[in-house]
């Protein structure tokens, strides 16, 4: 069917399709801070450091921040829909860039796992409490992939454009809920401004485990280099909106973490949080706030839009992963076939189905099995997801450390190739063992559990990197490197 046809030879996909404000929201929406807010900062504030969740939001920002100034430096020299595994490959070779592109795979199928299992849940809970008729969560999950594949067969730039609807209705609830506290003086006790912006109530409880929430909430920004080879002036949307997405989602947990204490009040924040985490709806926390300050349609717009922000999460994921696919294919790594893009649309049609289908496979013994999709698939995917992308942040700062000292004259400024990439490499390691540390707990297993989740991601890598030699003979010359000149 004509349909089905690749676009010519070299056709590539399509240019100049998205503007760094619609990358900004393709970030935004795998970002999915709703979802983080809903599910991560009750868990942060009661198992972590109480009322300074919300400063172990800026702490992470602070450290992704720095960790932008290496990724911006590389993604000035390279635009490849590879992302991480063509900065990595640039920066340390071939070799550990499939390593890179194994556990990047891996992490992104992971959370994307994580999504449709969680979207499962909270949509039949939320269909239920509508109509009084129950739906299995995996018919609703099979459902929402249905519908991701749609839009995986489309235009890049409606997909954008969709999504960008769904974050300015999201973010402006959740803003004005923010303002309306603020403005109605919360439970009566004040702003909590001591209470919550001070070192004190930062290193409270346990600090560590507040930031390894922060960090499983607030990844996905990263995806903005995915998105180079379709951006309108790759090398200055790509970093514009590389920068601008950890702003803000940074101010969002900020601010909406801060004034939901306001709304609780300082003295019944917490004990509201772990209410709600008894309850099993974590949700209820913010839900209770809407009630309260906006009226009683706020929960029920707020719980359409968790479900509605599962699908954004969903897409920009599928759309990712179907990059990354498309990449490989092209490069020769994954058979040619995955780099087939749609004649009308030049979407990576191919490796769309591909990635639905690899989906549908992992998430099929989880529905066998009639397994809880919370306490497996989403809780399990997105500990698994936090460690590798943690190492991937780390594996490319050391890259672009790496990259510039071998090649000083591409950029001549200290602070971008040399000092924040390496004291990101640092950084991130130092998350990384305070993931592994309380990894336990982020996937609410046994330690010999918890143990195998977190060795599958250097499986992942340990995969990509023995591949090499295998497929050493048939790389393509678009491996890894910059492929700006064709998009001009």
């Amino acid at each position: 069917m004509a349909s089905h046809e690749a676009a010519p030879a070299g056709a590539g996909l399509k240019r100049d399709a998205i503007s760094a404000a619609g990358i900004v929201f393709l970030v935004l929406a795998a970002a999915s801070p709703l979802i983080g807010l809903t599910g991560a900062v009750p868990s942060a504030m009661v198992v972590g450091n109480g009322l300074g969740a919300p400063l172990a939001y800026v702490v992470v920002g602070l450290v992704l921040l720095l960790f932008c100034v290496g990724y911006v430096a590389m993604s000035r020299q390279v635009t490849n829909a590879g992302a991480l595994y063509a900065y990595v490959g640039r920066g340390l070779g071939l070799r550990t860039g499939l390593g890179a592109a194994g556990v990047a795979l891996w992490s992104y199928t992971a959370i994307q796992a994580a999504v449709y299992g969680f979207f499962g849940v909270v949509g039949s809970a939320t269909l239920e409490s509508w109509t009084g008729v129950h739906v299995p969560w995996w018919l609703l999950t099979l459902g929402l992939v249905a519908l991701v594949q749609v839009f995986g067969y489309l235009h890049i730039e409606l997909g954008a454009r969709l999504l960008a609807v769904l974050m300015i209705l999201e973010w402006g609830t959740m803003l004005l809920l923010g303002l309306v506290i603020l403005v109605k003086g919360g439970a009566g006790e004040g702003l909590g401004v001591s209470q919550v912006f001070s070192v004190d109530s930062l290193l409270s409880g346990a600090p560590g485990v507040a930031l390894v929430f922060a960090f499983a909430s607030m990844f996905g920004f990263e995806s903005s280099a995915i998105y180079g080879e379709e951006a309108r002036s790759p090398k200055k949307a790509v970093a514009r909106a590389t920068y601008l997405s950890v702003v803000l989602i940074t101010a969002f947990f900020l601010f909406t973490s801060w004034t939901l204490v306001v709304g609780h009040g300082p003295s019944g924040a917490v004990g509201a949080a772990g209410a709600a985490l008894e309850s099993g709806d974590p949700a209820a926390y913010v839900f209770g706030a809407g009630d309260t300050f906006l009226g009683a349609w706020a929960p029920h717009t707020m719980s359409v839009f968790v479900i509605t922000s599962m699908f954004a999460a969903a897409l920009a994921f599928h759309n990712g992963l179907s990059r990354y696919l498309y990449t490989l294919g092209r490069d020769g790594v994954l058979p040619h076939r995955l780099s087939a893009v749609h004649h009308r649309t030049r979407a990576p049609h191919v490796a769309s189905l591909t990635q639905t289908a690899s989906i549908l496979a992992i998430m099929a013994p989880f529905m066998l099995a009639g397994a809880d999709p919370v306490t497996t698939l989403f809780f399990w995917g997105s500990g698994v997801a936090v460690v590798g992308i943690v190492a991937l942040y780390g594996l490319s700062s050391v890259a672009a450390f790496w990259y510039f000292r071998a090649n000083p004259e591409r950029d001549g400024r200290v602070w971008h190739t040399r000092v924040a990439p390496l004291a990101s490499a640092v950084a991130m390691a130092g998350a990384l063992v305070l993931v592994l540390a309380n990894f336990d707990t982020l996937v609410g297993g046994t330690a010999g559990l918890a143990a195998i989740l977190a060795l599958t991601v250097p499986a992942a890598f340990a995969v990509g990197f023995g591949a090499y030699s295998a497929i050493r003979a048939r790389l393509t010359p678009t491996a890894a490197v910059d492929l700006a000149a064709e998009l001009t």
